[in-house]
C-alpha cells in the first residue's frame, strides 16, 4: 500500500460523511491457508492537517449480508496524515505478524466478502463494504479479497467504495508506536467476569490467571467452570474460551487450567443477546488447581426455573439491566446459568427434534410445567411462553430423534450456551431414551348430516416433492381426517416449485394430490383456486403458494362456479336476502390492498350443502418472519408482522360483514392458517361480532395446531358465523403432524363438523 499512501498524504479532505478519519485497509484471509498475515486487520487513515482522538470510537464488523454484530473499541489518536492499525482476529495458519497495532480485537473477519463500518459517537464515520457485501458507499462494493489480498484506498473519499478501492498486496501501518502497553491483565475469578447482568461488568478488559476446571471441548474452544462459586444465583460460575482450532493441548476435560485473554461479547445477530466470552486466550495447565464440578440440577432438589414470566423489568436492551432476577424471569435464570454444567432429571420431550438436531425438554417428567396439553407439550397462553423449556442440542454429542412425551430417564448432563435466540443446552452424552408411543389422531366421521370442512397447510407442496409427500399426505386427508367434503388447502405451489418457470400453474400439483387420495381409498375431489401473479404472494421464491378448495361432490356438496375472478380482481358480495351470491366465485378478496402485498391473498368460494347457500374464505395470513425472538435481546419483544395480520383481519371481517348485512342468515366460513394465537389482536380484529372461532371450543389441553420451539401454539383455525353455531358444530384439531419429528406437515389439519341450516337456495 506504500504508492496509496503516498496518494493519501496529498488527497483532499474526505467528503461530507466522512471529515476526519476514514477507512484505508481491509484484509480480512488472517491466518487462512497461504494468508499473508496472521491476524485481520482494519487500517485507518487520517487525511486532515490536524490530529483526530479515536477515544470513545469504534470499528464494526458484518458479514456480506448480515448485521454489524462484532465491535473492536478505540483509543488513542490518529497523527494528522497518519495511520492507525486495528489488529483482529488470529488464525490457524501463522504468517508475517502485524507491525504493533494501536488497537486489538478479535473479529473474525471474512477474507472474501463482508463490510466494515468507523462509528464516533456522533455516528457512523465511514463504511466499506467488500466482495458480496449488500451494504456499502456508493453504486457498488469494493472488489474480492483473497488471503494474499486486501482492499486499499487509492484516493480521496469520495463515498464510492468500488471506485475508492483497489485490491492488492497488504500493506498494514499504525502509528509507529501503538498504543500504551496495555495492563498486565486483571486477576479475577470467573463469576466477577460474568457479572449480575447479561453483559460482563468487564467486557473490553483483559484479564489475567483467571482458573477454571474444563468441563466440555467444542469445535472451536472449552467451557471452564470455577470449582470455589461464590454463592450468588445472579453470577454465573461457567464460561466459554474461544480458542479457534485446534484447542490447547492442556484443555482436556476435567482438568484445571489458567486462562489469560480479552473479555468479550459475542452476538451473533443484533436481535439475539450476547454470550460472555474469553477470546484470544493463552492457556496453560494449573498444577496448583484442584476440584471437580458438581452440575447444578435444573428442577426439583436443584435450582426451579420460572415457569411464566421470560421477562418482565426490561423497557428495550436487555443488556441494559442492572442486575438479574433469576426467580422470577426465564431469561435472567438461564443466563445465571450460562457456560455451567447443569443436569436435568428425568426430562421430557414438548417439541419435536427439529432438522438441526435440536429438541425442546422439561424436567422432572413435566411435573413443575404448566400448562400441559393433553399429549405431553406445554400450551402457550396469554402472557404465559413457557420459559421452563430448555432446548437441548446434539453439538457435542449424538441425540436420539424424539417425538412429544418421549422421555430422557436419569440424568442428562449439559454446558449452557445460546445460539439462534435461544439458551442452548450441549449435551455432553448421548441420553437414555423411551419413546413415549406418541400416535397419530383420527377424528371422528361426519353423520350424515354434517358437512366435515378441514383446513390443512401442506407445507410448499409441488410436482417436485418425492412421491412419499403426497402418498402421506393423501393417507392423513383420507385415514386421520375421514375424507372430508371440503377442504381449504395451503402452500400449494406451482408445478415447477421453487423452479423460476414463469407459468404460476398448479394444475400437476392439485392433480397429483387427488390421485394420491383416490390411490390411499378416498374419493374423487375436485378443486378450485386461482393462480397468483408471479413472485407476488411470498413464500418459497419460485414457488408462488396460493391456497384452493379441494371437495368432494359424493356426498350433496357442489360448488358454484361464477366467472370472473382474476389475481388481481376484487370479489364483492351482490344481491339480498336468499339472492346474496359472490360476483365471482372463486374470487379473490381485496388481492390489490397492501396489506396483502409479498403474502396470500383469501380465497372465497360459493358451495351449496345439498343445495342450502355456504360461503367460504380460505387464508393463509402473513408469516411471523422478522419477529424479535421470545429470548432475544430486546424484551419485550416486539411482533412487527402481526401489524400487517391486524389489517388482513380487518379486510376479511368486512367482507364477512358485507354478507351478514345482505343477508343476515348467511352460511359462513373462515379458515386457514392464521399464523397468529387464538388469543391475538389478529383473530379478535377476524372474530368481530361475526365469527365464532371454534378453537375456543376447545379444551385447553387440546388447543393448538403447531409446535414452535417446544410451545404447543395455534397457528389453523376455523371460524363460523351464528347460523352455523346453532347446528352444534364439532371441532377437533387433529394431531398428526407438529409433535412427531417425522412430519408429513409442519402443522395439524383442523376439521369441522357442520349443520347447514336455513333456506335453500333460490
Amino acid at each position: 500500500m506504500a504508492a496509496a499512501a503516498a496518494a493519501l498524504a496529498l488527497a483532499a479532505p474526505a467528503s461530507a460523511a466522512s471529515p476526519d478519519v476514514v477507512i484505508s485497509e481491509v484484509y480480512g484471509g488472517g491466518g487462512n491457508s497461504g494468508a499473508t498475515y496472521t491476524n485481520d486487520f482494519i487500517e485507518l487513515f487520517n487525511p486532515t492537517g490536524e490530529d483526530v482522538s479515536v477515544d470513545g470510537w469504534s470499528v464494526q464488523y458484518g458479514s456480506a449480508a448480515g448485521a454489524f454484530s462484532f465491535t473492536t473499541p478505540l483509543k488513542g489518536t490518529v497523527p494528522a496524515g497518519g495511520y492507525y492499525l486495528v489488529q483482529e482476529a488470529k488464525g490457524a495458519n501463522p504468517g508475517t505478524a502485524l507491525p504493533t497495532p494501536d488497537a486489538t480485537g478479535t473479529i473474525s473477519m471474512s477474507g472474501t466478502s463482508g463490510k466494515v463500518r468507523l462509528v464516533a459517537p456522533a455516528g457512523v464515520r465511514d463504511l466499506v463494504g467488500y466482495g458480496s457485501a449488500t451494504e456499502f458507499e456508493g453504486a457498488a462494493p469494493a472488489p474480492t479479497l483473497t488471503n494474499t489480498t486486501s482492499d486499499s484506498r487509492i484516493g480521496p473519499d469520495t463515498d464510492q467504495n468500488r471506485l475508492d478501492f483497489a485490491a492488492g498486496d497488504p500493506d498494514p501501518q499504525g502509528t509507529g508506536g501503538g498504543s500504551p502497553p496495555p495492563p498486565p491483565g486483571l486477576e479475577l475469578r470467573i463469576h466477577e467476569i460474568q457479572g449480575t447482568s447479561h453483559k460482563s461488568p468487564h467486557a473490553g478488559d483483559r484479564v489475567a490467571k483467571v482458573p477454571g476446571i474444563v468441563t466440555a471441548r467444542g469445535s472451536n474452544g472449552f467451557w471452564m467452570q470455577d470449582p470455589n462459586p461464590d454463592g450468588d444465583v445472579r453470577t454465573s460460575e461457567g464460561i466459554f474460551v474461544f480458542t479457534r482450532s485446534p484447542l490447547p493441548a492442556v484443555a482436556t476435560v476435567g482438568s484445571p487450567v489458567k486462562v489469560d485473554g480479552l473479555v468479550s461479547e459475542f452476538r451473533a445477530s443484533s436481535t439475539n443477546l450476547s454470550t460472555t466470552e474469553i477470546d484470544d486466550p493463552t492457556v496453560v495447565a494449573d498444577p496448583a488447581g484442584a476440584g471437580t464440578i458438581d452440575p447444578t440440577v435444573i428442577g426439583a432438589g436443584g435450582r426451579v426455573p420460572p415457569t411464566q414470566v421470560i421477562d418482565n423489568d426490561s423497557t428495550g436492551d436487555v443488556d441494559d439491566n442492572p442486575t438479574l432476577d433469576p426467580d422470577q424471569d426465564g431469561i435472567d435464570f438461564d443466563e445465571s446459568l450460562e457456560g455451567m454444567l447443569v443436569q436435568l432429571n428425568d426430562a421430557v420431550a414438548v417439541g419435536p427434534t427439529n432438522s438441526f438436531g435440536e429438541t425442546p425438554l422439561v424436567g422432572d417428567r413435566g411435573e413443575l410445567a404448566t400448562p400441559r396439553s393433553a399429549r405431553g407439550g406445554v400450551i402457550a397462553t396469554p402472557g404465559d411462553f413457557n420459559p421452563e423449556r430448555l432446548i437441548v442440542d446434539d453439538t457435542l454429542a449424538p441425540m436420539p430423534a424424539s417425538n412429544v412425551g418421549d422421555a430422557y430417564p436419569g440424568a442428562l448432563r449439559a454446558v449452557v450456551d445460546y445460539a439462534f435466540g435461544n439458551y442452548m443446552l450441549h449435551a455432553l452424552a448421548t441420553p437414555a431414551h423411551e419413546d413415549g408411543g406418541l400416535q397419530r389422531e383420527v377424528t371422528d366421521p361426519a353423520s350424515g348430516d354434517q358437512l366435515s370442512i378441514a383446513s390443512f397447510n401442506v407445507e410448499n407442496l409441488d410436482p417436485t416433492d418425492p412421491p412419499d409427500k403426497f402418498d402421506r399426505l393423501a393417507n392423513i386427508l383420507v385415514h386421520n381426517l375421514r375424507t372430508p367434503d371440503l377442504v381449504a388447502v395451503e402452500e400449494i405451489q406451482d408445478d415447477d416449485g421453487p423452479g423460476t418457470s414463469p407459468s404460476t400453474d398448479a394444475a400437476v400439483t392439485w392433480n397429483e394430490l387427488i390421485a394420491a387420495i383416490k390411490a390411499a381409498g378416498g374419493p374423487d375431489y375436485e378443486y378450485r383456486e386461482i393462480d397468483p401473479e408471479y413472485g407476488t404472494d411470498g413464500g418459497e421464491p419460485g414457488g408462488n403458494i396460493r391456497q384452493g378448495f379441494l371437495y368432494r361432490t359424493d356426498r350433496g356438496l357442489s360448488f358454484v362456479d361464477r366467472p370472473g375472478g382474476t389475481a388481481t380482481s376484487d370479489t364483492t358480495v351482490v344481491g339480498t336476502a336468499k339472492d346474496a351470491h359472490l360476483s365471482a366465485s372463486p374470487g379473490r378478496i381485496d388481492p390489490t390492498d397492501p396489506a396483502f402485498a409479498s403474502s396470500r391473498k383469501p380465497l372465497a368460494g360459493e358451495f351449496r350443502w345439498h343445495n342450502k347457500p355456504l360461503f367460504v374464505v380460505a387464508n393463509h395470513f402473513n408469516s411471523k418472519g422478522g419477529d424479535d425472538p421470545l429470548f432475544g435481546r430486546f424484551q419485550p419483544p416486539e411482533f412487527p408482522s402481526e401489524n400487517q395480520r391486524h389489517r388482513q383481519a380487518e379486510i376479511v371481517n368486512g367482507f364477512v360483514s358485507d354478507l351478514e348485512t345482505a343477508n343476515p342468515r348467511a352460511n359462513v366460513v373462515v379458515l386457514g392458517d392464521l399464523n397468529d394465537y387464538d388469543f391475538s389482536e389478529t383473530l379478535s380484529i377476524l372474530k368481530g361480532d361475526q365469527l365464532v372461532n371454534l378453537m375456543d371450543t376447545l379444551a385447553l389441553s387440546e388447543r393448538y395446531s403447531y409446535v414452535y420451539e417446544g410451545n404447543s401454539e395455534v397457528l389453523d383455525q376455523i371460524l363460523v358465523s351464528e347460523p352455523l353455531m346453532q347446528g352444534k358444530p364439532a371441532y377437533d384439531s387433529v394431531h398428526v403432524n407438529a409433535e412427531f419429528t417425522d412430519q408429513a406437515s409442519d402443522h395439524d389439519p383442523q376439521v369441522a363438523r357442520l349443520r347447514v341450516l336455513g333456506p335453500s337456495a333460490p
